[in-house]
């Protein structure tokens, strides 16, 4: 059973949203350090949250920039998952980020791929991530570059 199913499965199930959240942690567990909540996941948009709380703080109280960065390849990387052919495999290359503001509240990170993610092409693909606060001001902007190639098959 693939991602984009398992969400399919549990996201209208009482607790399902957060049973895919916790799921998805035990898979990659340095995610679970931010308590990520996701929203919605479709092909080429992801959608998650998570809070401001003191396990995210830096020094001065308010969101650590690397917990930032952490929400934005767990976004990035969820929604080239379920959207890529399930013939292909991907791993960040590369992420440029900007911190615009100190993230003072809880925060949103949506993902979405520039352009068209490939049906069966090789190469490296750009994910938009932005992170917006409470007030739905952006504090947090990220361009990851994917890198997809076919899985290798295995010889028989």
């Amino acid at each position: 059973m693939n991602t984009l199913s398992i969400w399919n499965k549990l996201a209208n199930m009482p607790a399902g949203k957060w049973l895919f959240s916790q799921v998805l942690c035990l898979k990659a567990p340095y995610f679970g350090t931010i308590s990520p909540r996701f929203v919605e996941l479709t092909q080429g948009y992801c959608k998650i949250s998570f809070a401001k709380r003191r396990g995210v703080l830096n020094h001065i109280g308010t969101v650590h920039a690397i917990a930032m960065c952490n929400a934005a390849e767990l976004a990035g990387g969820t929604m080239t998952e379920v959207t890529v052919p399930s013939t292909h495999r991907w791993i960040p290359k590369a992420m440029q980020v900007e911190y615009l503001k100190p993230g003072k509240s809880n925060l949103v990170v949506v993902a979405t791929p520039e352009g068209d993610l490939p049906l069966d092409e090789a190469g490296a693909y750009l994910v938009n991530v932005a992170i917006t606060d409470s007030q739905s001001e952006l504090v947090f902007k990220a361009q990851i570059t994917m890198w997809i190639s076919p899985k290798k098959s295995i010889a028989t």
